[in-house]
């Protein structure tokens, strides 16, 4: 089945479900295996240390967690790994952009306004993982980290995995400077990958496609590229659902993406 095929039928697998505050996008799929979801801007986020207190308690209600379980990082753009064990609680959050767990006690996440939130499920060990890639976690290969170190922390089989691409600004609308490409030539990805990922448009622009990044990212660590469930939501194209760094800039608020062990 060709990548355009197998997005189109993944995108067919996303479906907005109620939340204690509206909505809340979640993938049937990755649901078979791991408590999930994407929120939208109806809950009220900001960055990890800000945002409205009683939307992170509502979000924890939602992931069946006490608050102090609900666990997420200070995001720096790279693809540094934080490991949430039995007894971790929410304090001054950990610097990372990928954070993982085997405690069905808690729910981990990541926060994204374009940048590409990904979760990762193992339906053998019940270990996750969330991730957080813009286009400094896609050079530094964010997806592909975050498979390795399911696998080296919970024995995850790459091949078992089960993975859903969130709302993130699309190539519709991620307009990037030609330099970058170097940026990413220089992290050691190879010409022939980047020609698909960085194209250039109709309207002559080039653009970065980080989806097609998260995918091909996580297929070369292992993940079957059926196992792969990408929504093709565009925050910057749907600003009035989601909140989008480019269009909004500082003020923009935060999407949460969250997942936890199923037992």
């Amino acid at each position: 089945m060709r990548t355009r095929d197998l997005e189109d039928e993944a995108a067919r697998l996303f479906r907005f479900r109620p939340a204690p505050w509206g909505e809340v996008l979640w993938c049937a799929v990755l649901g078979g295996t791991a408590d999930h979801g994407f929120t939208d801007r109806a809950l009220p986020l900001g960055r990890t240390d800000g945002g409205d207190r009683q939307s992170w308690r509502r979000l924890a209600d939602a992931a069946g967690v006490e608050p102090d379980h609900l666990v997420r990082l200070r995001q720096v753009h790279a693809a540094e790994c934080v490991v949430v064990g039995d007894e971790t609680r929410m304090g001054e959050p950990s610097e990372g952009d990928i954070i993982l767990t085997s405690s069905r006690r808690h729910a981990v996440l990541v926060q994204a306004a374009d940048c590409v939130p990904i979760l990762i499920a193992d339906p053998g060990t019940r270990a996750v993982a969330a991730v957080h890639a813009g286009w400094r976690g896609m050079a530094a290969r964010a997806p592909l980290v975050a498979v390795d170190a399911l696998a080296k922390h919970f024995g995850a089989d790459p091949g078992a995995l089960v993975a859903a691409v969130g709302p993130s600004i699309g190539p519709c609308c991620y307009e990037v400077g030609a330099e970058l490409r170097e940026v990413f030539e220089a992290a050691g990805h190879q010409p022939a990958v980047l020609d698909r990922w960085f194209i250039r448009d109709g309207n002559g622009r080039v653009v970065l496609d980080l989806w097609l990044a998260a995918r091909s990212l996580l297929e070369a660590a292992g993940v079957p590229p059926d196992r792969i469930y990408a929504c093709g939501l565009c925050t910057a194209a749907r600003n009035s659902r989601f909140p989008s760094y480019r269009i909004e800039g500082p003020a923009a608020g935060r999407l949460a993406a969250w997942i936890r062990p199923r037992a």
